[in-house]
Formats: C-alpha cells, sequence, structure tokens
C-alpha cells in the first residue's frame, strides 16, 4: 500500500529524483574518497616530512570537500522541495475526495479521523519520501563503497566487518518489530483524541450548562493518558536502541584499533592505513544505522499510507457525471415509491414514498422526530441516493442529471445554518458570486436580517467567524435563508429552517419570501404548525411512511397523526 501510493505520486518527479541520486552518489563518493587522501597524508606526508606533499593532497582534500558540501545541500534542497510537493498533492488529494463524498461517507469515517488522515498521516508519508531522499539512496553506496574501500586498505581486518555488520542490522529488526504494534495503535489513539477534543469544543455551551466540565476533563485525561502511554513505550524502544548501537561502534573501534595495532606492530599495516580502515568502518556502521533508522520510520508510514488509502480508495454512493451538458430546470420534483435506508440497518428511514411538487406551490413536511423528514429532503439535492424507487425534476431522474444543475436549481438551508469564517457579504456569495451589494441587501430584507447588519459596525463586510458562532442562532439562521435567496433557484429546500425564529419573525420572513418564490418550488420541513398550516400541501409522515397528505383544514379531518400534532402545539381555536 504504502509503496503503491509513494510511487504513484513520484511519478510526475523523475527528472528531480534522478538529480537527487546523482548529487548523492557524488557526495558520497566525495566523503569515501576523504579518509584515503587523510591516509596517503599521513603514511606519505607526515612520517616522512613532506610539507609539499601535506599541502599538494591537502589542497585535494579542500576541494572533495567542497564537492561533497556543494552536492549534498543540492540533494537536500531537491529532496525536500520533492517530499513537500508529494504532501501537497496527497492533501488535494484527500481533501477532493472527501469533497465528493455524500452524508453516507462522511458519516462512516468521522470528521476527527479525517482530519487526521489529512494532517498527521500525510506527514508521516511526506516525512518518509524526505528521510528517503536524505538517508536512503546514500546508504547502499556508502555501505557497499566502504567496504571496498576497507578491503584495499586491509583485507586481513575486514573479517571485523562480518560480525559488526549483521549484528548492528539483528539489533535493529528486533526494535522495529516491536515498533509496528505500537505506530498503529497511536494513529488510532491520535483519531480518538481529536474525536474528544472536537466534540468538547462543539458542545462547550452544553458541557457548561450541565456543569459536566469535570466530567469531560477526566474523559480526556484518560485518552490522553493513553496516547501518552503508547508513545513512552515508542520512546522506551528508541532509548534502547541508540545506546545499543554506540555500544556496537564503540566496541567495533576499539577491535580495529586492538588488531590493527598488532598488524602495525608486525609491519604489515600503517599508521594511515589503520586510521583510514577505522574511518571505513564507522562509516560503515553510519550507513547501516541510517538504512535501520528508514526501516523503523516505514512501519508508521505504511500504516498512515494504508489509512490514507483507504480515504482515496473509498468512491462515494452518490456519482455525479460531471459531462453531462448543463440543463435549466423548472423545478417539478417527484418521489415515485421511493425507500431509503441506512447500511446496516434494521428498518429503512423511508418506505414507500410518492409525492410531487410544481413551480409556485409549497409543500411542507411533518411528522415527529426520527420520521425521516430531513432525510427525505437530503434527497432532493442528492446529498444521498434513494435506495429503491425513483426521484426526479422535470421527468429527468437525478442521477441522469450533472452536479452543476442541481445544484444551480436548489437553494438548500440546512437543519443546523452553517456559515463559513470570511465577512457576511463573502457568506452570501455563496449564492451567487456574482451579486452586487443590492442582491444582498433586498436578499436580507427578505430573509428578515437587514436590520441586525446595518446595526453592525462594517454592515456586510463584518467579520463572521468559524460556524458563525459570532452570531445568534436565529441571526445564523436567516443569514443562511438570505444565502439562499441570493441563488434564486427553482426549488427552495427549508430543514427546520425557521426553528430559531420567533413567531412574529417567522410570519414576517414567509410573508416576504411568498412574492420572492413565486415561481419556484417550495419544500419545508418543519415542527410547527404555525410555520406550514398556509402550505398547498402537507405531507405527514410517520416512521418513513406517508400517513396523510392535503391542505390544513383536510387533515384536521382525515389524519390522527396530524391531529395530534397540531393538539400537543395550538389551542382547538388557534387549530381552526
Amino acid at each position: 500500500m504504502l509503496l503503491r501510493l509513494v510511487l504513484g505520486e513520484l511519478k510526475q518527479y523523475r527528472m528531480q529524483i534522478v538529480l537527487i541520486c546523482v548529487l548523492q552518489f557524488i557526495q558520497t563518493l566525495a566523503t569515501l574518497y576523504l579518509p584515503t587522501l587523510n591516509a596517503d597524508i599521513i603514511d606519505n606526508g607526515v612520517v616522512k616530512g613532506d610539507i609539499a606533499y601535506i599541502w599538494n593532497e591537502g589542497g585535494i582534500m579542500l576541494v572533495a570537500t567542497g564537492i561533497q558540501v556543494v552536492c549534498s545541500i543540492g540533494a537536500a534542497y531537491f529532496g525536500a522541495h520533492t517530499a513537500m510537493a508529494v504532501g501537497r498533492n496527497l492533501r488535494r488529494e484527500i481533501f477532493v475526495s472527501v469533497q465528493s463524498y455524500s452524508s453516507r461517507e462522511i458519516g462512516s469515517f468521522g470528521a476527527p479521523t479525517l482530519i487526521t488522515r489529512s494532517t498527521n498521516d500525510v506527514q508521516q508519508v511526506q516525512m518518509l519520501v524526505l528521510m528517503t531522499f536524505m538517508l536512503l539512496v546514500s546508504a547502499p553506496i556508502m555501505c557497499i563503497g566502504g567496504i571496498i574501500m576497507a578491503l584495499r586498505q586491509d583485507a586481513v581486518l575486514s573479517w571485523l566487518l562480518v560480525i559488526i555488520v549483521p549484528l548492528i542490522a539483528a539489533v535493529i529488526f528486533l526494535l522495529v518489530r516491536n515498533l509496528v504494534p505500537l505506530f498503529r495503535r497511536a494513529q488510532k489513539q491520535l483519531d480518538k483524541i481529536n474525536d474528544v477534543l472536537r466534540e468538547q469544543i462543539m458542545g462547550i455551551n452544553v458541557v457548561r450548562a450541565f456543569v459536566k466540565r469535570e466530567h469531560e476533563r477526566r474523559r480526556f485525561a484518560i485518552t490522553n493518558r493513553n496516547l501518552t502511554g503508547t508513545q513512552l513505550s515508542t520512546a522506551r524502544i528508541f532509548t534502547l536502541m541508540f545506546p545499543a548501537i554506540m555500544i556496537i561502534v564503540n566496541l567495533a573501534s576499539v577491535a580495529v584499533m586492538w588488531f590493527g595495532a598488532l598488524r602495525i606492530d608486525n609491519g604489515d599495516m600503517q599508521i594511515g592505513a589503520l586510521t583510514a580502515f577505522l574511518t571505513y568502518i564507522i562509516q560503515i556502521m553510519m550507513a547501516v544505522m541510517m538504512a535501520m533508522f528508514m526501516f523503523m520510520m516505514i512501519p508508521r508510514a505504511a500504516i498512515c499510507a494504508e489509512r490514507i488509502c483507504e480515504v482515496l480508495d473509498t468512491k462515494t454512493s452518490v456519482v455525479m457525471d460531471d459531462e453531462v451538458p448543463t440543463v435549466a430546470l423548472k423545478g417539478n420534483v417527484r418521489f415515485h415509491d421511493v425507500d431509503f435506508s441506512y447500511p446496516g440497518a434494521e428498518e429503512p428511514v423511508l418506505s414507500d414514498v410518492s409525492l410531487s411538487t410544481a413551480p409556485g406551490r409549497t409543500t411542507a413536511i411533518i411528522g415527529s422526530t426520527g420520521s425521516g423528514k430531513t432525510t427525505l429532503l437530503r434527497l432532493i439535492p442528492r446529498l444521498m441516493d434513494a435506495t429503491s424507487g425513483t426521484v426526479t425534476i422535470d421527468g429527468l431522474p437525478l442521477t441522469s442529471l450533472g452536479s452543476e444543475s442541481l445544484r444551480r436549481a436548489i437553494g438548500y438551508v440546512p437543519q443546523k445554518p452553517y456559515l463559513f469564517a470570511g465577512t457576511i457579504a463573502s457568506n452570501l456569495r455563496y449564492g451567487d458570486p456574482d451579486a452586487t451589494d443590492d442582491d444582498l441587501w433586498r436578499a436580507l430584507e427578505i430573509a428578515q436580517a437587514a436590520d441586525f447588519v446595518r446595526a453592525f459596525p462594517d454592515g456586510l463586510e463584518s467579520p463572521v467567524t468559524q460556524g458563525g458562532i459570532n452570531v445568534s442562532g436565529g441571526q445564523r439562521q436567516r443569514l443562511s435563508i438570505a444565502r439562499a435567496i441570493v441563488h434564486r433557484p427553482s426549488i427552495y429546500l427549508f430543514d427546520e429552517s425557521f426553528s430559531a425564529l420567533d413567531f412574529r419573525t417567522d410570519a414576517r420572513l414567509r410573508a416576504a419570501l411568498r412574492p420572492h418564490t413565486r415561481d419556484a418550488a417550495v419544500v419545508i420541513v418543519a415542527q410547527r404548525v404555525n410555520t406550514i398550516m398556509g402550505a398547498d400541501e402537507i405531507i405527514v409522515l410517520d416512521q418513513g411512511r406517508v400517513v396523510g397528505r392535503g391542505v390544513h383544514h383536510d387533515l384536521l379531518e382525515s389524519c390522527e397523526t396530524y391531529q395530534e400534532i397540531v393538539t400537543s402545539q395550538l389551542t382547538a381555536e388557534e387549530a381552526a
């Protein structure tokens, strides 16, 4: 999974990768050449007192060092640039995938894990790519080249390599094997801590209202402690690794000096050759350590890549063909024997629902909590697709319409109104980017929001925080309605969009909205009878089934469910 993801992203950077490999190759060769030059200076210059030879070889060492530095900087620059580009591309691909998801896929993943996968998981893969360019490319060259150069200095003493290299590899392998399950657990616990934190931030008012701060603090502390414990276990393994490797390195150095001194004493080896051999031994061990360090990063990056691929490979259940020509829709909506079930649910949310509406008509949907009102409304803009049956607009099945046609035709005001960080004007222009200030003020007048917007010091340019939490619930709801009005759709969908308004404001808004929506189809989901009493048709839902349809007065006589809803909210005189 990791290899497929990384190779797929690196295809477009072939030239940079070739350049990085060439620079790393030259830099490693220069590094390997330096100990030999140093040995020659000692054996042929210092020992013999040849100052000219020392200056000559020293000059060559300076040139080799310069080449090493330049190539190292170049490789680091292009490696970092390529790795950051891979991270950028992965984040963009995850964002595009998530943007295409329907409510079903968003719900199955959950917002916290999607955030973690697009940030922390991508960062782990990005870091692996960077370290691959910085370490893994040069490590094999350094290791093989170091062995060759060490054999050139003294083949007899090279038997130490047969013991040292496998020993380091074995130690690191044992440690890495214990790290893999810890990395997997850490990523899941990171998802959990994001989940808890997001829930507590979103529900801060409820926490305070019920005086549950201590409870939530303990809940967060438990989650935080679990993650800390896993990370400490990982840190302990890393703590063991470096001392173990340094012990091997130091023992190897002592062994080289011991046996090398014996060979020098016997006249089989020179001092400069021993110095170079020791340097090559250290370089070989450093190369093995670099490779093993990479292998320690791979398990965590592999887990992250698996989670990223899960997002990228998940296809939305609502597939729209953007190649379909855009058509202007008038707004004749029809449901024919529609069923809808969530995956794994025992009972369908909607069963055998048939209804229709047309331009110039207002259709209201009412029912008890959990009767499927919001689900039914979400089928029209294809936030979800019906399990069976058909939903059509102007006689065309929704599945045959392109996203552009559908989005242009629909103005949707969700049950939980949401505003984006920016200004009031930028939020309203979500409906129409080309809307003038006059268009925005007209929409605000209809939505009964102009008065409080004028009261703000900056008017339309007044700042809005993420989610619109710096305005009240009623103001947020009216601004969401104004956004839909600016869109000027042929179908208006209001999902409990008047619930935060007082009865007087509700009545004024609906009265102002009526002339504006004269040529559009209007579908209103509501709990309040006052909001939908004047609708051209009222659909009554109960446990996902249509149990009544008609106007207010007819339903008062013919539909028991509607009678119960009305009597729970209105007096007999008000209902009449």
